[in-house]
This record gives C-alpha cells, sequence and structure tokens, in this order.
C-alpha cells in the first residue's frame, strides 16, 4: 500500500495496507490480517498442500505402475493365447490329414473290391470261351466225317449239347463305379469351413460362434498365463519316428548307447575316427536319420539331462568345427532348438530367443515336424502335450534331428 505502514495484508488484493486502510481506505471491507500471522497461516497451508501433491504423485506414480503390469499382462496373455492357438491348428492339421489318410482307404478298398469282382467275372469268361472252343473243334471234326452214318450217329449223341450251345451268350456290362458321393460329402464339408471363414474373425465373435469364448472372456486378466492347450497325443503318434544318433557327428565327450538312442556326457575325451562332421567344441549330435517331407513326430526323454538341455532339428549345412554361432545350435539360420539352462526354458533360431513360460519341468518332449507346411512344433509329453512353442519357416534342407547337453543324459524315446 502507499500508506507505507504494511502492518497489515489484504489476501484480496495481495498487498500489504496500513491499519487504517480496511477502515477508511481503498481496502473497507476486504479480508486483512496481520502479516505475521498470516504469513505463518500460509505456511502451513503450503505444507499441507505439499503433502497433497506427494499423495498425487504417488497415486500417478501407482497408475503408471498399474498400466505398465497391465501391459505385461496383455502381452503375457497375447503370446499364450497365440502359443495356445498354434497347438489347437498343429491338432486341426493332424484330423485332417488322418480324415484324408482314411478316406483314402475307404476308396482304395472299395476299389480293390471291385477289381477283384472284376477279375472274376474275366476269369469265368475266359473259362466259357475255352469251353465253346473245344466245343466248336468237335462239331468240326463231325463235320468233316465222310461216312454219312458216322456223321449222323456223331451228330445225334451231340445234338441235345448244340442246342444247348445255339442259346445267345449273356451280355455283360459294368456298372461304373463313382466316388462321387464321397467328393459331395467333402465338398460340402470344405463349404461349411467357407462359409464359416468368409466372415471375419471380429464378427464370428460378436455372434458368439464359439460358445468358449464366454467362459474365457469371465476370467481375471492374466488367467490365461496358467492354461494350456492339450493335443491328443494319440494323432501325433500316427507320425512316430525313433531317430537314431550317428557317430560321424558325435563330440568327443558324447557317447552313443549300442541302440544309439541315448547320448551321455563323459568327463574323458573318446578318440574317435577323424570325420569332417563331428562337432568339435561343443557337445553336440546329430540323427542319422533325415527328414525331407511329410509330417514325422518323435519324442524325447530329459529325465536325466541334468539343468542344461537343448533339443531341435538342424540342417546338414550347419558348421561343425569351432564354437561360433554357425555351429551353436539354435543360434543361425540353419537350426532351431528349444533350451534348459539356470532353470529357464528359450525357443532359439537365428540367435533370436523367446522365453517359454512352463508350469512344470518337462521329463518328455515332443517334437512335431510338418515339412511342407513349415512347422516344428515342442510339447510337453508329461503336462498333457501342453503346447510350449511353434517355429514356421519355409525350409529348404532335410532337417535333422539335434540335440546338445552340458551333463547327464538324453534319450530319444522309441515310438516305433
Amino acid at each position: 500500500g502507499r500508506c507505507g505502514s504494511g502492518a497489515l495484508f489484504c489476501a484480496d488484493c495481495a498487498l500489504c495496507v496500513c491499519a487504517l486502510c480496511p477502515v477508511l481506505g481503498a481496502h473497507r471491507g476486504h479480508r486483512v490480517s496481520l502479516v505475521g500471522p498470516a504469513a505463518q497461516g500460509t505456511k502451513e497451508f503450503m505444507t499441507t498442500f505439499l503433502k497433497e501433491l506427494d499423495l498425487k504423485k504417488k497415486q500417478e506414480v501407482g497408475n503408471i505402475r498399474h498400466i505398465e503390469q497391465a501391459v505385461n499382462d496383455l502381452k503375457a496373455h497375447a503370446s499364450a493365447s497365440k502359443a495356445s492357438l498354434a497347438g489347437k491348428f498343429a491338432e486341426l492339421r493332424l484330423l485332417l490329414d488322418e480324415e484324408e489318410r482314411l478316406t483314402k482307404k475307404f476308396i482304395n478298398e472299395k476299389t480293390q473290391r471291385a477289381l477283384m469282382m472284376y477279375d472274376q467275372q474275366t476269369e469265368s469268361c475266359q473259362e466259357r470261351i475255352q469251353i465253346i472252343e473245344s466245343f466248336s473243334d468237335r462239331v468240326r471234326q463231325i463235320q468233316l466225317r465222310s461216312d454219312p452214318i458216322q456223321l449222323l450217329q456223331d451228330y445225334s449223341a451231340s445234338e441235345k449239347e448244340i442246342q444247348e450251345q445255339r442259346a445267345p451268350a449273356e451280355q455283360w456290362h459294368p456298372v461304373p463305379m463313382s466316388f462321387e458321393h464321397v467328393m459331395n460329402h467333402y465338398r460340402g464339408f470344405a463349404g461349411a469351413i467357407q462359409s464359416v471363414l468368409q466372415k471375419s474373425l471380429e464378427a464370428r465373435l460378436k455372434e458368439d460362434i464359439f460358445s468358449s469364448l464366454n467362459a474365457t472372456s469371465k476370467k481375471e486378466p492374466g488367467a490365461l498365463l496358467k492354461t494350456t492347450s492339450t493335443v491328443d497325443r494319440s494323432l501325433f503318434l500316427k507320425h512316430a519316428r525313433s531317430p537314431t544318433l550317428e557317430y560321424e557327428s558325435l563330440h568327443p565327450r558324447l557317447s552313443l548307447s549300442e541302440d544309439r538312442l541315448t547320448v551321455s556326457c563323459s568327463w574323458r575325451r573318446k578318440f574317435y575316427p577323424y570325420s569332417p562332421q563331428r562337432f568339435d567344441k561343443l557337445w553336440q549330435v546329430l540323427s542319422k536319420d533325415a527328414f525331407f517331407s511329410g509330417s514325422h513326430y518323435w519324442e524325447v526323454d530329459v529325465l536325466h539331462a541334468g539343468q542344461g538341455w537343448w533339443i531341435g532339428a538342424a540342417y546338414p549345412s550347419i558348421k561343425r568345427h569351432g564354437d561360433a554361432e554357425t555351429c551353436r545350435l539354435g543360434w543361425n539360420r540353419a537350426s532351431w532348438c528349444i533350451k534348459r539352462f539356470d532353470l529357464e526354458y528359450w525357443a532359439f533360431h537365428k540367435g533370436e530367443r523367446t522365453l517359454i513360460l512352463i508350469n512344470d519341468d518337462p521329463e518328455r518332449i515332443g517334437v512335431f515336424l510338418d515339412y511342407e507346411a513349415g512347422i516344428l512344433s515342442f510339447y510337453n509329453v508329461t503336462d498333457g502335450m501342453a503346447h510350449l512353442h511353434t517355429f514356421r519357416c519355409k525350409f529348404t534342407e532335410p532337417l535333422y534331428p539335434a540335440l546338445r547337453l552340458w551333463e547327464g543324459a538324453i534319450t530319444i524315446c522309441k515310438l516305433t
């Protein structure tokens, strides 16, 4: 204030004023108080306000933490959902493969039965032709008799048979066999699937075509992290293989069982014959059997494999000498694997890794390969065929089952 005293403070004008201003001056009727108490009150208010701001900041930090948790849960939820879908679609492909096999078997059986009947009918015709030819020879011989009496006697003896043979032969017309009804059945089957798939997934979900979605949508966020897709193991066993391991690629610190299905670590180096195919640094081995078409399934027992193991497949072009990435299972373009180390499970290809969330440590791993579809999938056999990971790739070379271990032993199970 221009009064110069400044003993009081006008809160309405944010000015210091003299004692007369609130009574006679321009600050009459305003909120006026002594400067000291006003300053103290303001300090106390600001102390309280700072606490409120600190609390508000903590709430915003909590909001961020909740959002980050939601982001992590969503990513894990999406990853688990895609893994579950991969297993389900693998099962569908196996079901379709089995349906194709059974239908072709049905056609083959029907065809073979008809062909057998045709063979029998042909044989019957040929037998009658032989009878006709034989009887024709007899008639010609009678016809050539020079003695008239003998001719008439022989004719009389054969007259009844001649009259029987004068009856016209039956003409057989095989009824054409058709599998059009089979084709119509599967045209209808394919049409039904196409009619469903013509609609977008979003539209189908809104129409609630898949009733199971109702249950999952009611679960708490992240519930799918503990769910696994179960696949019927018997479907895979229709493609069962028992690939044996080869000595030529075996690292000198590894040894094979007599049946070449078990590989175990040995701290004493073995003296194997020289082979350019042998891994000389990494404790790895490839199978003797390669797959370059079709569907194949094999299982690997890791119960005695210790804390570190690698299970996968590799091209024959994987490098064998040294321990560079070009030689390591899963660290290059020529190999794929899942790995356990330090109590964690990872999927590896080209050096890129994906964490695998596992509820129970597996004792047996199932590996399914569909070469033409470009699918290499891994399953936890001991956890109801829980899907672990699926690689998708256009394979360009034969694939060899491959193993690497750190301690203990790994066994390829004898399924065939």
